[in-house]
């Protein structure tokens, strides 16, 4: 490939989001090429309908096949990957600052009780913590140790409605994105304070992190500043884009 049709793949692709349309030619292997019919290939947007019909098809599949009571591995702390890599859709001096002091986590939704949470509050709950491996869409995986809240409790806490399908959340560096009510009440997701025993770094999600072992990277929010629970399907950034919503590992 020269370099004119690099750079011309480069502009194709973006720089927010580089291996898109790779993850969802991907879903081609799962069943997408009876939906594309006699549709050339390069025909982009016939073919990217298909395959993000097939993607929900894949989330369908997959929340099916979810055990809300089946646990990902553990690990010993020698297993800890140090340095752990930083992942985001933005460099590293990017990371948004947050005055922690100030922090008030907002919580909205289907929920009995809306008042936002301090950190301090957040702290004097029950903590727990969890040496798991995380796993990224690009082909990576590094394993941590996350410490925190489980997440079912502090949602039984505030009173939110377990019935409804999606809980949602907004992220201090623009992100966001939504889980299946099932994986918020796994028993390993965490709504996490800390990073291998200490306060929990900006470049891994000051001042909050939820943390599923059970989802792919990109359905870890960090910086998470506001969650709601709702009936209404809420998207996600990657989602939105085109990846699978449901993201399991």
């Amino acid at each position: 490939m020269n370099d004119r049709h690099k750079r011309m793949r480069q502009m194709d692709i973006g720089p927010e989001q580089p291996d898109r349309r790779r993850f969802l030619r991907g879903s081609l292997a799962l069943g997408a090429l009876p939906l594309l019919g006699g549709c050339s290939i390069s025909d982009e947007p016939i073919v990217e309908k298909a395959l993000l019909q097939v993607s929900r098809f894949n989330d369908r599949v997959q929340a099916w096949l979810f055990d809300p009571e089946q646990l990902a591995p553990t690990y010993p702390e020698s297993m800890i990957t140090r340095p752990f890599p930083f992942n985001a859709y933005y460099p590293l001096n990017k990371v948004p600052p947050v005055d922690g002091e100030r922090f008030r986590l907002q919580v909205g939704g289907r929920v009995a009780d809306p008042r936002p949470w301090s950190l301090a509050e957040l702290r004097a709950l029950p903590q727990t913590d969890q040496v798991t491996r995380l796993i990224c869409v690009e082909g990576w995986s590094a394993i941590g140790k996350w410490g925190g809240v489980r997440f079912s409790d502090f949602l039984e806490r505030i009173g939110a409605d377990l019935e409804a399908p999606y809980v949602g959340f907004r992220c201090a560096d623009g992100y966001y994105t939504s889980i299946d009510m099932p994986t918020a009440l796994h028993p390993q997701t965490l709504l996490t304070l800390t990073f291998d025993g200490q306060v929990l770094p900006a470049r891994y999600g000051f001042p909050l992190k939820l943390r599923m072992p059970t989802k792919l990277g990109y359905k870890n929010p960090k910086h998470v500043e506001a969650l709601f629970v709702t009936n209404t399907y809420p998207g996600g950034y990657w989602e939105d884009r085109g990846y699978n919503w449901f993201g399991g590992s």
